[in-house]
């Protein structure tokens, strides 16, 4: 592999949206836990969901911060290291991409200084609108970079004059062929992040009952059950917008799909290939486990259905086949164990010792990084199995990059490294401090009467709150 311009802008680019990816498919789904935790306090009275909110808001501004960061990093490599894939694409995606700062990011900015320092100066309420208004924030957000992305994946409504993609039809390039199920399939994944990093640091406190007083392990409860009971919903329809997205994938990129599975050759009858060494020099697969005509059963609904292979296409049109093949494969796993732990919940929560199985409560807390790490892969999928273009079909990757140097890029790229590690060093070990701390005990809030709601209800006696004397009655329901 030679390292030129070209492969150097790739891992530079690869290595800053790597970072950048983390946080927004954690604070995305962690701005719409706030407006549940509040809700719920506006609902119940209950000061619990109003403590778990002041710890996880603290975790959401510094994640929202670093994301930003990282996020403005990126925009400008456009201009430094693909000024041809700008100059190609402008048109189309900086409208798109300007539509998300004037819709999204205004919003977010707008709110998030209520949301994060307001509660004493402005009504509960109003509070109550912010957070809301910060979490549409981040949905908008994502609606718009997905639709930006989805369209370089399935490009539409546009034509090519003087060497220029130019909109034709601003619908078709907003709602481009993959753009509605790569916006669920990716939102589910922000959800699901947030909600086994909440479920994992829960059951870390949970093991640790000993060192935690009461009142800080009914929140632990709390949030466990809460993001358990969601995952219970959403695994599993994470994986049925995953099936629906992989025949988009076929009808309208069947070169990544054959590279997905493996597949050399077009085929009827193809089989599902739980494991094999791709080998793109000698076109086949060693070592292949698999199991018959499933493969075709899951793509096209037919153990008859014909599956699009890599040499349908010549050799320099097809991507890396070994780090597409193997990164699904890890999504799809990741993606597995997260049902188990969830249906394994399902299971604990009806015999009643779903706070404490100190086995599965270990698993929780393993699995603490998987939605992370199953939207990493996912996108390692997504884009590298779009190579060798950048926007399909249209614009190779080779003719995107700017007419810059090795050495320059080189040396950006190492500047990037130690600047990263040390800003999201520094960030990281911020986090990681307030995680393993935990929300204060209710009784420890300072400057808060937490005899006062939001909007009492009939009553709020003391053994209805977690912590209290009937928290088991309460948890058991």
């Amino acid at each position: 592999m030679e390292l030129d311009a070209l492969m150097l802008s790739r891992i530079q680019f690869g290595f800053t949206i790597a970072f950048h990816i983390i946080f927004p498919s954690f604070t995305i789904g962690l701005a719409s836990w706030l407006v549940a935790l509040e809700f719920n306090w506006l609902r119940t009275g209950n000061p619990l969901y109003k403590n778990l909110f002041r710890f996880w808001v603290k975790v959401f501004a510094v994640s929202f911060g670093l994301g930003v960061v990282s996020g403005i990093v990126m925009s400008y490599q456009f201009g430094t290291n693909w000024s041809r894939y700008s100059e190609f694409t402008g048109n189309v995606l900086g409208p798109v991409i300007a539509y998300e700062v004037l819709t999204a990011f205004f919003l977010e900015a707008s709110f998030l200084g209520i949301m994060l320092f307001g509660w004493e100066k402005v009504g509960n309420r109003l509070h109550f609108v912010a957070t809301c208004l910060v979490a549409l924030g981040t949905l908008i957000s994502a609606f718009w970079i997905l639709s930006a992305n989805s369209w370089m994946q399935t490009p539409d409504g546009f034509a090519i004059e003087n060497g220029k993609a130019v909109p034709t039809d601003w619908f078709k390039v907003v709602f481009n062929p993959s753009f509605p199920l790569r916006y669920a399939h990716m939102v589910t994944a922000c959800y699901l992040t947030t909600a086994f990093a909440i479920a994992g640091m829960s059951a870390w406190m949970l093991l640790r009952a000993w060192k935690e007083p009461e009142s800080r392990l009914a929140g632990a409860r709390k949030s466990l059950s809460m993001a358990l009971w969601f995952a219970v919903v959403a695994v599993p329809l994470q994986i049925f917008i995953g099936d629906m997205h992989g025949l988009v994938v076929m009808e309208h990129q069947p070169v990544k799909l054959a590279a997905i599975e493996g597949n050399w050759d077009r085929q009827a009858n193809m089989p599902l290939r739980l494991f094999a060494l791709p080998d793109q020099a000698a076109e086949t697969n060693h070592y292949e486990v698999a199991i018959p005509k499933i493969g075709s059963l899951i793509l096209t609904h037919s153990f008859d259905g014909v599956v699009p292979g890599l040499k349908d296409v010549p050799a320099a049109d097809r991507p890396p086949v070994w780090p597409v093949f193997f990164s699904f494969r890890i999504m799809v796993g990741i993606g597995f164990a997260m049902l188990g732990l969830s249906l394994w919940s399902l299971y604990l929560r009806f015999k009643g010792t779903l706070f404490s199985n100190r086995l599965f409560l270990r698993a929780a807390m393993i699995m603490t990084p998987s939605g992370f790490g199953a939207v990493l892969f996912g996108w390692f999928t997504a884009e590298i199995g779009r190579q060798p273009f950048v926007v399909y079909g249209h614009l190779r990757t080779a003719d995107a990059v700017s007419p810059i140097s090795a050495s320059a890029v080189t040396a950006s790229l190492l500047t990037f490294i130690v600047v990263y590690a040390f800003v999201f060093g520094f960030g990281s070990y911020y986090l990681a401090k307030l995680l393993r701390k935990g929300p204060d005990p209710v009784e420890d809030l300072p400057g808060e009467d937490l005899t006062k709601t939001a909007r009492r209800p009939l009553s709020v006696p003391s053994e209805g709150i977690e912590g209290g004397p009937g928290h088991e009655a309460q948890t058991a329901r």
